[in-house]
């Protein structure tokens, strides 16, 4: 775990949890497994704020406790998992994927899950069902039903999971009082049975609008609390960490996500497959599926004649080709498009000397050489020697220049960290120096919604409207427009942290 992705982690957390949340996991994250009594000492927080921060930790699966390594009755350890906060960057990606493959109803229940943590089947149908009837016209509301539905459909392309069962009983210093069941130990996602088996739910009827009366919500909540058996009582779910794997294709739910490569597809299945709109005649389907197979990025590979011919993906030779392009791209951005056309002949060529390289390139050699000592400086490009005599003396040596993909990846992933860090560090802090000016427009939006429920005559609209000036609704609308361009920058640079988190992953995972 680098410094950088401690930093990211924090922000993530002050930024959903607030920041005692943030001092008690970023300790965790500097120093490992530790106890109740070492976390109070280390962030000078109260014993109830630390129990309340490892509540929230671990009702969101981030965090864990174990026996204390001095064995039976020593205090209870937790650990916190860097890889599953900074999964929280993929959030608005996972709930856009779901509004899109499933509508709204998909949408609010990966919102609900996301922000709840560990929430159970009826719970959170409820809880959807009332929001979807909110919106809707008077009269009209969402049946429990077709949330269910949803719910199963989310299930069943793996987008939610059952939350593994507890590993073992809590010690009594223990701090979870959540309702969620919390491990003891952070699981595999399929590492059990049922974690996509639906319960049977025993849950009739329609959501409800939100009563306008105090009295009357109270005793609404009351009757909600009282306990009522829906048949999944003890089995709460979570947003499944493969979710990504479902964005790819929802087919392949039945690939592991460490495969090097899809279950063969037979080219019967695939042309069965094809959305009519694409009008694509068989024959075509066979000269397009041999054309992939012979190309040279070797996308597509041929595993066998049965069924008109089984085909696979190469995911992990897909995942190295993304990786190289990604990595071209960022030194034609930094360094010009003839530093990246020595970084590509390296790429290719494997080892080249600088005679070579000036060569190849076909640039000049005072140019050549500049340009690598650039990318040499930038760890971009390595420089590797080879001895024709023991003594290394450097009129009998080889020195080659050469481009070690995967470290070069994983230094970019680092920085790719600290600018998402940057990133939520400057609109943190565009929105703390424009504070009061929110609170004062969240404060007027507040009273406009009161007034629109209750009929009020458009005199009365207009003048809490003009409560906000001029240059206050310039000043929002420049700050509304600043923190866009931020989140839109956050999201696309995670595209390019998850495509290299994949490439590392494939690349550990076929050299084990």
């Amino acid at each position: 775990m680098t410094s950088q992705e401690v930093r990211l982690c924090g922000l993530l957390l002050r930024e959903h949890f607030g920041e005692v949340v943030e001092k008690v996991g970023t300790n965790l994250l500097r120093g490992g497994g530790q106890n109740l009594r070492s976390i109070i000492q280390e962030t000078g927080v109260s014993l109830d704020l630390v129990k309340r921060s490892l509540c929230v930790l671990m009702q969101h699966g981030t965090c864990m406790f174990s026996p204390g390594r001095k064995g039976p009755g020593s205090p209870t350890e937790y650990h916190i998992s860097c890889d599953l906060i900074l999964k929280i960057l993929r959030y608005p990606r996972y709930i856009y994927t779901a509004k899109t493959l499933y509508g709204d109803t998909g949408e609010l229940i990966i919102e609900e899950l996301l922000q709840r943590g560990h929430v159970t089947m009826s719970n959170i149908v409820k809880v959807v069902a009332d929001r979807l009837t909110q919106t809707m016209e008077e009269g009209r509301s969402m049946d429990y039903k077709e949330v269910s539905s949803a719910f199963s459909n989310l299930v069943e392309t793996h987008f939610l999971q059952r939350c593994p069962p507890m590993a073992s009983a809590a010690t009594k210093d223990n701090p979870a009082t959540t309702e969620a069941p919390i491990s003891t130990e952070l699981l595999a996602p399929e590492s059990f049975p049922d974690c996509y088996m639906v319960p049977q739910v025993t849950l009739v009827g329609r959501g409800k609008r939100q009563l306008e009366d105090p009295e009357d919500q109270s005793v609404a909540k009351k009757a909600r609390m009282e306990s009522v058996a829906l048949g999944d009582e003890g089995i709460y779910w979570q947003t499944s960490s493969e979710i990504v794997r479902t964005m790819l294709r929802m087919s392949e739910v039945t690939t592991s996500p460490t495969a090097a490569y899809t279950k063969p597809l037979s080219a019967n299945e695939i042309f069965r497959s094809l959305p009519a709109t694409y009008n694509i005649p068989r024959q075509v389907l066979d000269q397009y599926l041999s054309l992939l197979v012979d190309d040279p990025m070797e996308f597509v590979g041929k595993a066998g004649e049965s069924g008109g011919g089984m085909y696979v993906v190469n995911l992990h030779r897909t995942l190295t080709n993304l990786a190289r392009a990604t990595l071209e791209s960022v030194v034609q951005e930094r360094f010009g498009s003839r530093s990246a056309r020595i970084f590509r002949l390296l790429l290719k060529k494997k080892h080249l000397e600088q005679k070579q390289v000036e060569d190849f390139a076909m640039i000049p050699a005072k140019e050549a050489k500049d340009m690598l000592y650039t990318l040499l400086s930038q760890n971009l490009v390595q420089l590797q020697e080879i001895p024709k005599t023991p003594d290394f003396a450097p009129s009998r040596t080889f020195y080659l220049y050469t481009v070690n993909q995967l470290s070069t990846a994983r230094m970019l992933l680092q920085n790719c960290y600290k600018t998402v860090a940057n990133l939520i560090h400057r609109r943190l802090f565009e929105t703390s120096n424009s504070k009061r000016l929110l609170e004062k427009s969240q404060r007027i939006e507040a009273i406009l919604a009161s007034l629109q429920a209750g009929g009020a005559e458009p005199e009365q609209l207009t003048e809490v409207e003009e409560m906000i000036t001029a240059p206050e609704k310039q000043q929002l609308e420049s700050l509304r427009l600043h923190i866009n361009k931020l989140d839109s920058a956050e999201n696309q640079v995670d595209e390019t942290i998850f495509l290299l988190e994949s490439y590392i992953h494939a690349t550990a995972t076929s050299s084990s």
